[in-house]
């Protein structure tokens, strides 16, 4: 039997998390085996690293340019880290929306709140726990960081975790494979809701006239 196709608009799925809770690993597992979703693309100033490439790592530009890009609104969220700036232009994410694919970031708790300031109707946002303090300690530690890099990192994954409650969906990465499968799952469900499923309307109309 033929399936209908109704068109869809596309999904912003946040990933936040404190440092060594895995989300990375999670982002690239999603990538792999979801189809019809993409990485969010970042805006830097910071210079390209050897290996990375323009519109696939990031885009990168000058100081003047993101300022530029930041007060003409070009960008959905943006922050300062050290000294650079990193920002998330808003024409690419809102084409892919537009044209049904999902976009995935990977932002931090305050991006997470700038994005939601901007575009929270096409948002979902999930935050990846550790399975615990000591867990994530011992992550840390099998990075051979310095002891003071670990410090700084717990203390930082204490701030970034006391904003959990401000997330749509929170899974406990204690198992991979079990992530992976309540991200998809979440991901499965969000593409099904009612709001996002432009031309549902009309496929019930023309199925209540054959009635």
């Amino acid at each position: 039997m033929h399936s209908p196709t109704i068109e869809r608009r596309g999904i912003m799925l946040v990933l936040s998390s404190p440092s060594g809770a895995g989300k990375t690993t999670l982002a690239r597992r999603l990538l792999a085996c979801e189809s019809g979703i993409e990485m969010s693309v970042s805006v830097t100033t910071r210079k390209p690293r050897p290996g990375e490439e323009e519109g696939k790592d990031y885009y990168f530009v000058s100081e003047s340019e993101f300022r530029r890009m930041r007060d003409a609104g070009e960008l959905l969220e943006w922050a300062r880290v050290f000294d650079n700036y990193y920002g998330t232009p808003r024409l690419p994410v809102e084409r892919a929306l537009a044209a049904g694919r999902d976009v995935l970031f990977d932002v931090d708790w305050q991006g997470a709140q700038q994005l939601n300031e901007k575009v929270s109707q096409d948002l979902v946002r999930v935050f990846i726990l550790p399975p615990s303090g000591e867990v994530l300690e011992q992550r840390l530690k099998s990075r051979r960081e310095e002891p003071e890099v670990i410090k700084r990192r717990m203390a930082e994954a204490a701030a970034e975790i006391s904003h959990w409650a401000e997330y749509d969906y929170v899974i406990i990465n204690s198992d991979l494979e079990t992530s992976v499968a309540g991200l998809r799952a979440i991901l499965a469900a969000e593409r099904l809701r009612r709001e996002r499923l432009l031309g549902l309307s009309e496929f019930v109309r023309e199925m209540q006239k054959s009635l």
